[in-house]
């Protein structure tokens, strides 16, 4: 598992920001930087992938460049999950889109989290790198249903989860649940969840903090 925030980076400050109940109003902020470590996680999962050396021609003479050769498939859980695929979308500029919507069902405190999956649009991911985009991995419950059914569209090359945030359960959970191979990415792993099966200490909502509360 990769976690960004074990090292000092600018990516922090981003991280700290969108935690603060003082900026948190600030909903344009919010989801800039939600974009931003988005850019910041794809720029680190690039590292990982398959370059190709092609001719290019610079004002002076003919060189060699690296360019990648793995078609990238980045695929947003809805809704939350849209302003932090942006930023891998802004840094794998070629890379087809899916999405899914996943969400808890209501439920109350210390009941079982249960996940509804009401729409899949997705391209077909033989053979291409996966990076499945949601803000927060609490339970792990949204993100192994969606890999399960997002599977039905083919066997990837290689499969990414990247989060904001992660839970140590929603972590434990994908490794006892997911019967695929992936890595994990987050920008930060945190101390639990609560009897409401939220991340603390977490920020909230991402997605009422980035769009506004819903009904």
């Amino acid at each position: 598992m990769f976690i960004l925030d074990r090292q000092n980076s600018i990516a922090n400050q981003y991280l700290a920001e969108i935690r603060h109940v003082g900026s948190q109003s600030d909903m344009l902020r919010f989801r800039h930087n939600m974009k931003r470590l988005g850019q910041l996680l794809a720029y680190e999962i690039s590292k990982t992938l398959l370059y190709e050396t092609r001719p290019i021609e610079t004002p002076l003479v003919k060189s060699q460049a690296h360019f990648l050769a793995d078609q990238v498939v980045v695929i947003s859980i809805l809704r939350a999950a849209l302003p932090f695929s942006q930023g891998f979308q802004d840094v794998f500029d070629s890379a087809e889109f899916g999405f899914i919507g996943a969400a808890r069902k209501p439920h109350l405190a210390n009941e079982p989290v249960e996940v509804a999956l009401d729409y899949l649009a997705a391209p077909d991911l033989n053979n291409k790198v996966v990076v499945v985009v949601d803000p927060m991995l609490a339970t792990g419950k949204s993100i192994v249903k969606s890999i399960d059914h997002l599977l039905q569209n083919g066997t990837p090359k290689k499969l990414h989860i990247a989060t904001i945030i992660a839970a140590p359960e929603g972590v434990d959970y994908l490794q006892r649940e997911l019967n695929t191979p992936y890595d994990l990415w987050s920008c930060a792993l945190d101390e639990k969840l609560n009897e409401k099966y939220y991340i603390v200490p977490g920020l909230g909502d991402a997605g009422d903090l980035a769009f506004g509360r819903k009904l």
